[in-house]
């Protein structure tokens, strides 16, 4: 089933944040997931955008900016998400005034090892204000390059390393979560709760 851009969309609740309009997406891991875990029968990715940032969206792609074929401007060759990314501002340069928490987290249901309906959600809050306290980026920056960042430390410590190239769950995530706690991004569990899916 193919549908459009931002098609399907609800309000899910997320912890201490509240509930947030939550839209379907493509990602990355669904791919690998679902082949490391043939077991998944479902596997979805959703985020959040608040409704003025999909309004510039809306703009940007319907005035043309979002092109990335060149156009030829008073003789030059520019291509014109080229121009609007040197034109905006940096995002480093927003983290100051950003407010506010990241969540992340999975949602996880299937049946428990005694054979009864089981839920599972954990999950990682990290607040801008803070995130650009420690290191003058906002949360979103942050929560991407701590867990790379432990990544790396698995490898070089030889927690994560076997011949061929491997996705980050097939190898043991307890070592990565005791050094997300440690650097930054603890994590939470919840059991048996609505997952709202």
């Amino acid at each position: 089933m193919q549908t459009g851009a931002l098609e399907i969309h609800k309000p899910l609740t997320y912890p201490e944040i509240g509930p947030r309009e939550s839209y379907l997406m493509y990602h990355e891991e669904l791919e690998s997931l679902v082949l490391n875990y043939p077991t998944i029968k479902r596997a979805r990715f959703w985020m959040t955008f608040g409704e003025e940032y999909l309004t510039h969206l809306r703009v940007i792609q319907d005035i043309g900016m979002a092109r990335i074929d060149p156009i030829i401007y008073n003789g030059v060759e520019i291509v014109p998400l080229q121009f609007l990314k040197a034109v905006l501002p940096n995002p480093q340069d927003l983290g100051e005034n950003y407010t506010g928490q990241t969540s992340i987290g999975c949602r996880i249901s299937g049946i428990g090892k005694d054979g009864k309906p089981l839920t599972y959600y954990i999950y990682n809050n990290c607040d801008h204000h803070a995130a650009f306290q420690e290191t003058g980026m906002q949360a979103v920056s942050y929560t991407t390059g701590v867990p790379a960042m432990t990544g790396a430390m698995m490898f070089l410590k030889g927690l994560w390393c076997k011949p061929g190239v491997h996705n980050v769950e097939e190898f043991d995530p307890d070592p990565f979560l005791d050094v997300l706690n440690e650097q930054g991004l603890p994590w939470h569990e919840l059991f048996n709760i609505d997952l709202e899916l």
